[in-house]
């Protein structure tokens, strides 16, 4: 089975304003990660967004801010967001069987995310060029462990016709000039 608009939630850990400038790739993976969050806006997709300790950290970065529009942000300290009772609660009343998690950094609060997300049950996507850490290996590593801890990797083009199954869907046309 595959995740599709029915069944998966996505969860976007830490993109916020004094973290982000110091990731690898960067600005690659800021634009990446605005045409998901735009195709996931497009689709209606049920969207969790965390934020690490905004009073350090920041706000999420304006760009997705704007994608977002209206938002509720789940502040945390913790570095996986199960780990925030807020969240997992929101998490769990979605009632979905997927897990598509994208954010800052890799290695820590993404991989935490992952594998907590995984420990409790849910089939969990990483979208890969949507991730980053400072380091390059950081990420690396990160990623074979998840990948060998059974979290499957994807792009955010992937995942967005994933969902969407079939060129003939109704928003078909409006994913499609997205990833163009």
């Amino acid at each position: 089975m595959n995740p599709n608009l029915d069944n998966c939630l996505v969860v976007m850990v830490d993109i916020q304003e004094r973290l982000l400038p110091v990731m690898d790739k960067k600005e690659e993976v800021l634009k990446n990660m605005e045409i998901l969050l735009k195709g996931v806006k497009t689709l209606a997709l049920p969207l969790i967004v965390n934020e690490q300790y905004k009073q350090g950290l920041g706000e999420t970065v304006p760009s997705l801010q704007k994608i977002l529009g209206d938002y509720t942000g789940f502040e945390k300290t913790t570095f996986s967001c199960c780990r925030n009772d807020f969240t997992l609660e929101e998490i769990q009343k979605k009632g979905k069987e997927y897990a598509i998690v994208f954010g800052i950094e890799t290695h820590i609060c993404v991989l935490q995310t992952a594998l907590d997300l995984k420990n409790r049950g849910y089939k969990v996507f990483v979208v890969e060029d949507c991730v980053s850490s400072r380091k390059e290996n950081d990420k690396k590593v990160a990623m074979d462990r998840m990948i060998q801890a059974g979290i499957v990797p994807t792009t955010y083009e992937s995942f967005l016709f994933e969902v969407l199954a079939s060129a003939k869907h109704e928003k078909f046309k409006e994913i499609s000039k997205l990833i163009k």
